[in-house]
């Protein structure tokens, strides 16, 4: 496949002279107008490398750099700018820029600096690959590996640690089952860790989430006009996850319709965009999860029986919270510490009355649920040990149930600064409690940001 540059920049004749001259030298050219343009395409094309402009309304060349170094560290950026100073130059190397080029530009040094970008991201892989090959190998960088990712030494732990050390180094398909909130995705994130495609992108599909009309343009991608509204074309999850591990997540929940058609793929690893004619042909391990008995669900003809077996070669079991409650001491320490980064405060404790309670619950929401009541309590519990009495229904069952039409005793206040301060305080609570605990929910529904609603609560407490 020829090398995808993305250009970035706000003014069109840029693009166009740019986009038509890198064309014409062998690359498959992406052109965003904004850095906002430019980080959707990157989400779903993932280019080879970005020419991004400086200068921008909105959101400007440094952001944009910061957030695609963020997200994608692999992909290199060359910064093209019009106002070039020593500040600049220094701040984007700082960020990961590969290089820097001024207007006017020259074709010749813009072909150059793409070309030395492209062979340096080459070499990184192929030293990264060489790493990661002798890395899988040691058995003290799996157990680091294993340590860090799934938390807890019960006896059901220990067995699904050492089912993904035997599985995870060979190119095998696997099938991962449990209940919601289990950690399915951090297991099939440990595997592609610990696999020989380490180094290689792991793309996550959420079957459960894409309508049936655009499964087929969001797993194989689409030509340019295939698709009625969407402008360019689309390279699809098994295109990017070339060479890598694609993870259908929720398979069970895909249609008769689209199992059949992912079938074929899955047997020949070979396909055509929408609206295509070109046979791409690609070599992706398939990690699969499912919350659903799948054998049950063939029963009932809702599953193929062909895709299941062709799925299920190392089936693994993520045992529930509840069968590895003995977990529950070291998976609430690790999301206190997490919050206390995140929040940077100092990390409180959890009393022995109050861990007794959270190991007697039966957890629905399995660790997922654990996690978000965690992060709930650390930051609105203004003492340095969370009590029994801290916990809300149904945790405690001492407890009432928590309701939003419980009075406050905000219309007593005659101070307005403090009856703000206790409506904050107040809200909050209530909206995280409408979002189960969840901090990223509780954020997105209010309009802030995480890292913002952190701040609010953490000057609300002082």
């Amino acid at each position: 496949m020829f090398p995808t540059v993305l250009v970035v920049d706000d003014e069109p004749s840029i693009l166009q002279s740019l986009g038509g001259l890198l064309s014409d030298e062998g690359f498959e050219v992406l052109t965003a107008s904004n850095g906002y343009e430019a980080l959707k395409i990157i989400e779903t094309d993932s280019p080879d490398l970005v020419l991004l402009d400086i200068w921008m309304p909105g959101l400007d060349g440094i952001d944009t750099l910061q957030e695609i170094k963020k997200n994608n560290p692999q992909i290199q950026v060359i910064v093209i700018t019009g106002h070039g100073t020593i500040e600049t130059a220094v701040k984007a190397t700082k960020l990961g820029a590969y290089d820097l080029i001024e207007k006017p530009l020259s074709i010749d040094k813009v072909i150059v600096a793409i070309n030395n970008a492209l062979h340096f991201r080459r070499l990184e892989e192929e030293n990264h690959e060489q790493w990661v090959g002798e890395a899988v190998s040691d058995p003290a960088y799996r157990k680091m590996i294993e340590k860090n990712s799934i938390s807890g030494s019960s006896p059901p732990t220990q067995a699904l640690k050492q089912q993904i050390a035997v599985a995870a180094p060979t190119d095998t398909w696997i099938l991962i089952k449990g209940e919601n909130g289990t950690g399915k995705e951090l297991v099939a994130r440990t595997i592609h860790q610990l696999s020989r495609r380490a180094s290689q992108p792991m793309v996550t599909v959420n079957c459960a989430a894409i309508p049936e009309e655009l499964i087929e343009s969001e797993l194989f991608g689409h030509e340019k006009g295939a698709i009625s509204g969407v402008a360019g074309k689309m390279r699809g999850k098994f295109e990017l996850a070339n060479d890598g591990t694609i993870f259908l997540d929720e398979i069970g929940d895909m249609s008769l319709k689209t199992q059949s058609k992912i079938l074929r793929v899955l047997q020949e690893q070979k396909f055509n965009r929408v609206g295509g004619s070109r046979i791409i042909t690609v070599n992706v391990r398939v990690i699969a999860a499912t919350n659903k008995d799948l054998r049950e669900e063939m029963e009932k003809g809702r599953f193929r029986q062909d895709l299941f077996y062709r799925l299920n070669v190392v089936p693994i079991e993520v045992p529930s919270l509840r069968e590895r409650i003995a977990d529950l001491p070291l998976l609430v320490e690790t999301f206190l510490a997490e919050s206390s980064k995140q929040s940077q405060e100092p990390q409180i404790e959890v009393s022995e009355s109050a861990m007794e309670l959270l190991s007697h619950y039966p957890w629905p929401g399995n660790v997922r649920e654990l996690k978000n009541l965690v992060e709930r309590l650390a930051i609105m519990v203004e003492k340095d040990v969370i009590d029994a009495e801290d916990l809300p229904a149904p945790y405690n069952p001492n407890q009432p149930a928590e309701s939003p039409t419980t009075e406050s005793p905000l219309l007593s206040l005659n101070n307005l600064k403090e009856a703000k301060r206790v409506f904050e305080q107040e809200f909050i609570r209530r909206k995280l409690a409408e979002n189960q605990n969840n901090v990223t929910k509780t954020a997105e529904s209010i309009g802030v940001g995480r890292s913002y609603l952190h701040k609010k609560i953490k000057q609300l407490r002082e």
